[in-house]
């Protein structure tokens, strides 16, 4: 009895009751997450995701940042780059100039998010094969249902979202008051989209705390050259400090690099002493970030950003689809500016530049991030604050927008195609919960304003209007439980199955390496171009093809507008053709001979040197 009786008089007295309340809303926030899980949770569905995984799984297992996922313009890039340097890996008396026979180096993704990705790997029970049993959560009913990998990346980006949501009510409170704080929070909880982000297996959530760090950083600079306190050693090293996150943000996400350029005129325009050297010192420290990296790629490939080089000319008319990353033998010249000597590729651009902002215009800024906020925040800006501070973090914010509105129209390629809101294309989602911030400032502005009846009626105003905000996040969670399964195309228990008849050192060639490398762990490179030219001086000049699969995204296709009529992509819609007429029989001028029985039925085709399944089927 005294111990309850204590226990009572704490919560009453001793302040108790916070604490109580405290647990009760990391019980609710967890309750929540558990909820999406099982409600929006699916295995990775983006070719970024799968192969940022696959990257981080070679990291973590000691064997370098290299890659499974073999893009034919990077096996371009490092064969000429060996040429150039007359370096010349062998293995065996085997020449290996693109490097398919040793580990091939990943030219592609950005360092950050992988290697944090390895970290997590290293420190939890990753179970990569499919068990031989069925266990609980993971298969239902004797079917595989959830891939644990998928899963666990998953919940290391839930857990990043909330460290977010955790900043956001700090900087609001900072920059408003409680109100304010505890709103933009419990708002961005209910964001679908970011949600959607965290099961994703993108970099997003990670690049979101990274900038939600350098606004505090650039507030804390700002009061502090308002209000000096620690004296010009406090500013420089701000200064250096906003540097280094958006230099380690670039290193996250190249596109967010572009970053540096509102991070330096803000720490100008705002610094009253040594405006000119602040500015500088954030300069050079992002230098400083981002040199290493660009002269490991220079080493490796001759660009500073490895194939990311081209994403600029990607989805044009010089190169539509995937085309540029599918060309075995791309005729770029020795720089970037090469790419750009002819009109078509210029006026190509162009075209792009202004669909593409046409498109982000209609669509994208009005829900800026993700949410109809964007309509108070864009209201709010005829509004003047009298925190300094907030004054001026919106007109970064505003500039930090604008830069990335015209990075986002120049980048876009068929990633935002393939995948419209989740992509790691998407930098103005960003901005959403600094938008949602500002945005309900203005909300309750203009409810102080409101003389209502009593009291209680404006909770309940904020309440519904929490409740619209929310609602695509509450329609997730009533809705019947979805299959957590992105298939067609993506089902890991049937590629993990496929790449198993393979053995770990042989090559296979795909319309979707990305998932073979993650799921199936073997060595794929991306369907070239022709089935004829490009295909062979692979297979007999550089590594043998023991197999060749095709999936929804091949098949599927338009079959005369786009596989036949699409040169140079034209030869594997005849080997189709040839196929299907053929009553699935391979013709015999293509060198995998044996197709996996019954598998072409569900959509799917795999074509090897061998007859491999039968041994599988004896074992």
């Amino acid at each position: 009895m005294d111990f309850l009786q204590k226990f009572i008089h704490r919560l009453e007295v001793a302040g108790g009751m916070r604490y109580l309340r405290s647990a009760a809303l990391v019980l609710a926030v967890l309750m929540l997450a558990v909820a999406y899980n099982f409600r929006g949770f699916k295995n990775m569905n983006t070719l970024e995701a799968m192969d940022a995984a696959q990257l981080a799984r070679n990291v973590s297992e000691g064997k370098g940042y290299t890659t499974l996922f073999i893009r034919p313009l990077s096996m371009y890039l490092v064969k000429k780059r060996n040429q150039e340097t007359k370096a010349v890996p062998t293995v065996g008396e085997v020449a290996d100039f693109s490097q398919l026979r040793t580990p091939h180096p990943d030219l592609a993704n950005p360092p950050v998010y992988p290697v944090v990705l390895a970290g997590l790997m290293k420190a939890l029970p990753f179970r990569y094969p499919l068990p031989e049993k069925t266990q609980a959560f993971w298969n239902l009913r004797g079917n595989f249902w959830r891939y644990q990998p998928d899963f666990l990346i998953a919940v290391f980006n839930q857990v990043l979202l909330l460290i977010a949501v955790a900043m956001v009510f700090f900087l609001a409170r900072r920059l408003f008051d409680r109100s304010v704080a505890w709103l933009s929070a419990l708002l961005m909880l209910g964001t679908d989209l970011l949600w959607r982000f965290s099961v994703s297996g993108l970099s997003t959530m990670l690049l979101l705390v990274i900038f939600l760090g350098l606004a505090w950083c650039l507030i804390v600079f700002e009061e502090e050259n308002r209000e000096p306190r620690g004296g010009m050693g406090r500013l420089f090293l701000l200064a250096a400090f906003a540097g280094l996150l958006t230099g380690v943000g670039g290193l996250t996400r190249y596109a967010f690099g572009w970053m540096i350029v509102p991070v330096a005129v803000f720490v100008l325009l705002i610094s009253s002493r040594r405006a000119v050297l602040l500015s500088l010192v954030s300069l050079l420290m992002f230098a400083a970030v981002l040199t290493p990296w660009i002269i490991r790629n220079l080493n490796v490939s001759g660009r500073a950003l490895g194939t990311a080089t081209y994403t600029i000319i990607e989805k044009t008319g010089a190169s539509p689809d995937f085309q540029l990353q599918r060309t075995l033998e791309a005729d770029l010249g020795d720089t970037l500016l090469d790419v750009f000597r002819t009109k078509d590729t210029l006026g190509a651009l162009r075209t792009k530049v202004q669909v593409n902002s046409l498109k982000m215009i209609q669509d994208d800024l009005p829900r800026l991030g993700g949410t109809w906020l964007a309509a108070f925040f864009l209201a709010g800006l005829l509004v003047p604050f009298r925190n300094p501070a907030t004054q001026r973090l919106r007109h970064f914010l505003l500039g930090a927008i604008a830069v990335a509105f015209v990075v986002q129209a120049f980048g876009k390629t068929q990633l935002s195609e393939d995948s419209p809101d989740i992509n790691t294309e998407n930098l103005l989602v960003l901005f959403g919960p600094l938008v949602i911030a500002y945005g309900v400032s203005l909300f309750l502005l203009i409810l102080d304003q409101v003389d209502f009846p009593f009291r209680e009626l404006r909770y309940v105003v904020i309440a519904l209007f929490a409740v619209l905000f929310s609602l695509p996040l509450i329609l997730t969670l009533l809705l019947p439980r979805p299959v957590p399964l992105t298939y067609p195309p993506y089902h890991p228990a049937i590629i993990q199955g496929i790449a198993n008849l393979m053995e770990p050192e042989e090559l296979t060639m795909s319309d979707m390496p990305w998932a073979v490398a993650w799921y199936g762990q073997r060595q794929s490179v991306w369907l070239t171009l022709s089935a004829q030219t490009d295909y062979f001086a692979i297979d007999s000049l550089q590594k043998p093809i023991k197999g060749l699969y095709l999936t929804q995204r091949t098949l599927d296709r338009k079959f005369h507008g786009e596989l036949l009529q699409s040169a140079p992509e034209s030869t594997w819609g005849a080997l189709l053709l040839d196929f299907i007429v053929n009553r699935q029989q391979v013709p015999p001028t293509f060198p995998l001979r044996s197709s996996m029985p019954g598998l072409f039925a569900s959509g799917q085709l795999f074509l090897t040197d061998r007859d491999r399944w039968r041994k599988s089927r004896e074992r």
